[in-house]
């Protein structure tokens, strides 16, 4: 009854994305050059992350990413600037702004359909770190040849929130990882539980300091096919079948990076984000009140590496001898 309430849920919603599908212009800045069966793209959208985006670019390249295609959707911090110069990035800019483009997703759907279907992909935030089980010393073509192997098509990922020290104030250097200065994480307080959508999980330093209840499950590698659309969330890509998957990885965010007092402010402003940007504004109180967000508890833990998630219960391990 459960595969076919799924079932059901699957052909209802791809029925409406299909008809209200409306097509989303994107302008390439430099000629596009097209993917090869080797290649392991990487799709994300940007928005004023210059703090960031060297970490970012670092961290995926070790993976084994070879192409990032990336909409800058009108950064003025000097990201477009740098992403215009990195060789293996494609940049792309739209006449209209995240919020209109369903929150992104109706650029990442125009991107798959213009770089190719039948592949792997990586689709992930500019904040957001995958990591999964031997990534240290195995790439992301090992990771995607033993989801296949599996059968899977979709590695699921919670979201964990990654935040400060009390009273941690550290330069950034370009020899460390957005984990050396944003160092912990919630290590219980999560509700687990199988939807009609796919695996939904809760919780987090945000729920317990701002009683929200954000969704946080993605699925950060994904194979992209005919039957793919993002429907009303990435965090429950259609079909909805695949997003069951038993093998896990984990997607560290960096929502409380060391300019999160600048990021919050302005997407309060901004209005872009779920219900105009509503858990923004409810943080921007907080810092507007205490002048900052110390999200510290006893419940807190420091990040000690890909193994800790997997014993924590948070990420599994992966077999890669199939």
């Amino acid at each position: 009854m459960s595969r076919m309430r799924t079932w059901y849920e699957t052909a209802r919603i791809t029925r409406r994305e299909r008809r209200d599908l409306v097509p989303v212009e994107l302008l390439p800045q430099r000629d596009v050059v097209p993917l090869t069966a080797e290649d392991i793209p990487l799709v994300f959208i940007t928005h004023n992350d210059m703090t960031i985006l060297p970490f970012f670019l670092k961290h995926y390249r070790q993976l084994g990413v070879t192409r990032f295609i990336c909409v800058d959707d009108v950064s003025k911090d000097g990201t477009r600037d740098f992403l215009a110069a990195q060789p293996d990035v494609d940049l792309w800019t739209s006449p209209i702004r995240f919020g209109e483009a369903r929150r992104g997703r109706r650029w990442r759907e125009a991107l798959f359909a213009r770089y190719g279907t039948d592949r792997w992909y990586l689709n992930v935030d500019s904040d957001e770190f995958l990591l999964y089980d031997g990534w240290e010393h195995r790439a992301l073509p090992a990771l995607v040849s033993a989801l296949a192997a599996q059968g899977l098509k979709r590695l699921p990922c919670p979201m964990l929130d990654m935040y400060p020290a009390s009273g941690d104030s550290q330069s950034l250097s370009s020899d460390g990882m957005p984990w050396d200065y944003s160092r912990l994480f919630d290590g219980q307080g999560y509700s687990c539980s199988l939807e009609r959508r796919g695996i939904s999980i809760r919780g987090g330093p945000r729920r317990r300091r701002f009683q929200e209840e954000n969704q946080l499950i993605k699925y950060p590698v994904i194979y992209w096919d005919k039957d793919c659309l993002f429907g009303s969330s990435l965090h429950q890509p259609l079909p909805y079948g695949r997003n069951f998957g038993s093998t896990w990885g984990a997607l560290l965010h960096f929502k409380f990076f060391t300019n999160y007092r600048d990021k919050i402010a302005e997407a309060a402003e901004g209005k872009q984000h779920y219900n105009n940007s509503e858990h923004y504004t409810a943080m921007m109180t907080e810092l507007q009140t205490a002048g900052g967000i110390d999200l510290a508890d006893a419940v807190s833990i420091p990040f000690q590496g890909a193994q800790q998630l997997v014993e924590l219960g948070f990420m599994t391990s992966i077999d890669y001898r199939r």
